[in-house]
């Protein structure tokens, strides 16, 4: 029983952080509130930068929850909005950047980084197993 007073002090805490951040009136249409839902999670907050604007509470990132909000209401498409916001904060703003001349090794660097990987391990392994055994070590056995 002793317990308890910590225990409802833990639930407490818990049920504090889980608040809700985006506390604005959702759509009425499922399938614009989930393509909201989806825009939001792929835009990165510009203050917290680790966060999307989905999970910050920053003010910016409310700003930029009713904008999207507001452009979504106006008909304009996903392509369209993320022009958007490009040309206002720059490609940093989005998660997946588009690709383009600027962000084209943002795109192919982690091809280019297994591809140099992949063929590193191959001639490793292959130049180990050209190496000739050393006999001294087969005919002594284990040391005694």
């Amino acid at each position: 029983m002793r317990r308890a007073p910590g225990l409802l002090l833990l639930i407490f805490l818990m049920a504090s952080t889980a608040s809700a951040i985006d506390t604005d009136k959702g759509f009425d249409d499922p399938v614009l509130q989930a393509r909201y839902t989806r825009l939001i999670a792929e835009v990165r907050c510009v203050t917290c930068q680790n966060q999307s604007i989905k999970d910050s509470n920053a003010f910016i990132a409310a700003d930029l929850r009713r904008e999207i909000r507001r452009l979504i209401s106006e008909g304009k498409t996903d392509a369209e909005i993320a022009g958007f916001l490009v040309t206002r904060y720059g490609e940093f703003v989005l998660y997946r950047p588009r690709f383009s001349g600027k962000t084209m090794f943002i795109w192919i660097a982690p091809f280019l980084l297994f591809l140099f990987g992949s063929v590193a391990i191959v001639r490793v392994v292959r130049y180990r197993m050209n190496q000739p055994i050393d006999d001294d070590l087969i005919d002594e056995g284990p040391a005694s």
